[in-house]
């Protein structure tokens, strides 16, 4: 679908930055801060960025880097591939702790509880938000 709005179309290019900083970087999410990426990325200032996504979505920016962290972070817990020790390292985050405070603070479930689910599910990229 075109879109013709010019700050929805810088939304949407906010949007898979993120994602790709998120899910394809490798690792680089550790290695760069999140705001000089999506700057980059966009070649706009960060401010103005987090400005226009704030008035049109509602959220932070923050705030969905953060809902797209926890949902690579379910994904990676679902492979059972990697420890979560080795997930928080890949995620960027300095504690395994810290990690598992903002993963119940979003999902309201301990990493455990997650794993337990029986049909744990992480929210389709494109529906968060």
């Amino acid at each position: 679908e075109v879109i013709h709005n010019p700050e929805l179309q810088i939304i949407e290019k906010i949007k898979i930055a993120v994602i790709e900083l998120i899910f394809f970087a490798n690792n680089m999410n550790s290695l760069i801060r999140n705001s000089d990426y999506i700057s980059q990325k966009l070649q706009l200032p960060y401010d103005k960025l987090t400005r226009i996504f704030s008035a049109i979505t509602g959220k932070t920016l923050e705030q969905y880097i953060l809902m797209v962290k926890i949902e690579k972070i379910k994904s990676l817990l679902l492979q059972e591939e990697y420890t979560v020790s080795e997930i928080s390292y890949m995620m960027g985050y300095s504690t395994v702790q810290y990690l598992s405070n903002q993963f119940k603070k979003s999902t309201g479930k301990t990493i455990s509880e997650y794993k337990k689910d029986r049909e744990p599910k992480p929210v389709p990229l494109e529906e968060i938000l």
